[in-house]
């Protein structure tokens, strides 16, 4: 079925689908697509992440047991916080990164992943502040400068968020997650020429995260081009994968749809019982 073309209005919904997809990007890739992409400053492991749900599991089994042994360990932190994040166990790995920071003050990479680990659940204001703890303005890390402009979005505090971008990509030119943050940076302010234009660029480069391309589609969908929204999502990716770009499309835009309809036209919402 074929989507309807839905031009961009309500900005409280476009707000909601680029917040909800900026959420990514505290951890420079997506925890809910079940990966994780150095969401740590510098390199904590040289073994290869888990994927699936039974291999985050066991993972979380193996590294809740090394940090239980010793909790002054901050590589068995930081990747048991890791798992317990991709399991949506985020107010668990904030505890745990909490405790690991404290152990090790001066471990920028534990101070960075307890940043990322507060703004996932929502405490921006804590988010920003540990953040600016793990880097310093002689020595700025791109990712810490790129997580600190999603936090900054998160907050409405767009201007800020994009100079944060700006200086992420003069130290790391073309790097996807920077693009991707940025490009719905722009949507977040309702700019759909440059939003669309910089996920381009980021969908071009080859280590893209898979959510730039549902976001794409999303930014295409929304200024009202809804074939070349659906095959955006279809394109180079599994006939599953795709199916579920669609989908998410189809979700996304039909919230927005919803938004744009007067109250009385709504369905009414069920009634909380005490």
């Amino acid at each position: 079925m074929p989507l309807e073309a839905r031009p961009l209005e309500s900005s409280r919904t476009v707000r909601l689908m680029a917040s909800a997809a900026m959420l990514a990007v505290l951890a420079l890739t997506a925890a809910g697509c079940r990966t994780t992409n150095d969401d740590v400053t510098g390199s904590i492991s040289s073994s290869a992440q888990p994927r699936s749900d039974a291999e985050w599991r066991r993972s979380l089994d193996t590294w809740g047991a090394r940090y239980r042994a010793n909790p002054d360990d901050a590589e068995a932190a930081m990747m048991y916080a890791r798992g317990l994040r991709a399991t949506d166990q985020r107010v668990q790995a904030v505890a745990v990164l909490e405790q690991a920071s404290l152990r090790n003050s001066s471990n920028m990479a534990v101070i960075g992943a307890y940043g990322r680990a507060l703004a996932e659940a929502g405490d921006l204001g804590q988010a920003l502040e540990v953040l600016s703890r793990a880097h310093t303005p002689d020595n700025p890390d791109w990712r810490i400068l790129n997580a600190q402009g999603a936090v900054l979005d998160q907050m409405g505090r767009h201007a800020e968020a994009q100079k944060n971008y700006t200086q992420a990509l003069q130290m790391a030119p073309d790097d996807p997650s920077i693009l991707s943050n940025l490009g719905m940076s722009y949507l977040l302010m309702k700019d759909l020429a440059r939003a669309e234009s910089t996920l381009r660029r980021a969908l071009a480069r080859p280590n893209s995260d898979p959510k730039v391309r549902q976001n794409l589609a999303l930014i295409v969908g929304l200024r009202g081009d809804a074939g070349e929204a659906e095959r955006i999502a279809r394109e180079g990716v599994s006939p599953a994968e795709a199916s579920a770009n669609v989908e998410y499309l189809r979700q996304m835009l039909a919230r927005q749809h919803e938004a744009k309809k007067p109250a009385a036209a709504r369905p009414p919402r069920p009634q909380q019982r005490g």
